[in-house]
C-alpha cells in the first residue's frame, strides 16, 4: 500500500477496485453504488463517536460533515481480494492528508470489507486506526462536536 496516486474521489477508487461487481449506472458516485438500506460500520471508531450508519440517506447526511474534518491529499490504488462467495471483497488502501482544523497529519491505512448484492453495496465495514483520526482532528471532543447528530444516544 505504499504507492500513492491522486484519485479524484473515493467512488473512483472503489470503481477501480470493484469493477463490474457494481452496477454500471453508478459509475464513480459512491452513494449511487450503495443500496438504499446499506449498513456502514466503523468497528474501530473511538468510544463515543459514530459506530454505524444505516441507509443511503444517513450516508448522504454524514459524508459531507465527515469529509470536512480532513483535507485529503491523495489515496492509494486499492488492492482488492474477492471472497469465494463472489459477493464479498476485502480492500486494502491508504490515504494522506491533514486535519482541517489542526493541520496535523492524517496518513491512514484502511482495510474495508464490502458485501455486494444486485450490483450495490449492502454492507461496508471500515477498519482504520482511531489514533490517527483523533490526532488529526484534535481529539474526541472535536470529533463528536462535528458529528454529534450521528451519535447513538
Amino acid at each position: 500500500m505504499s504507492e500513492t496516486n491522486t484519485i479524484p474521489s473515493f467512488g473512483a477508487m472503489l470503481r477501480g477496485a470493484l469493477g463490474d461487481a457494481i452496477v454500471a449506472e453508478a459509475e464513480e458516485n459512491f452513494l449511487e453504488m450503495c443500496d438504499e438500506n446499506i449498513v456502514f460500520q466503523f468497528p474501530f471508531s473511538p468510544q463515543g463517536s459514530v459506530r454505524e450508519l444505516r441507509g443511503r440517506d444517513a450516508m448522504a447526511a454524514y459524508l459531507p460533515k465527515a469529509g470536512r474534518l480532513i483535507n485529503f491529499e491523495s489515496m492509494s490504488k486499492a488492492v482488492a481480494h474477492k471472497a469465494i462467495d463472489g459477493e464479498t471483497f476485502v480492500l486494502e488502501f491508504s490515504c494522506k492528508g491533514t486535519g482541517a482544523v489542526t493541520g496535523e497529519r492524517y496518513d491512514q491505512d484502511y482495510i474495508s470489507v464490502i458485501k455486494i448484492k444486485n450490483g450495490h453495496i449492502v454492507h461496508y465495514r471500515d477498519y482504520w486506526n482511531p489514533m490517527v483520526l483523533l490526532n488529526a482532528v484534535g481529539g474526541i471532543e472535536n470529533l463528536t462536536s462535528k458529528l454529534e447528530e450521528f451519535l447513538d444516544d
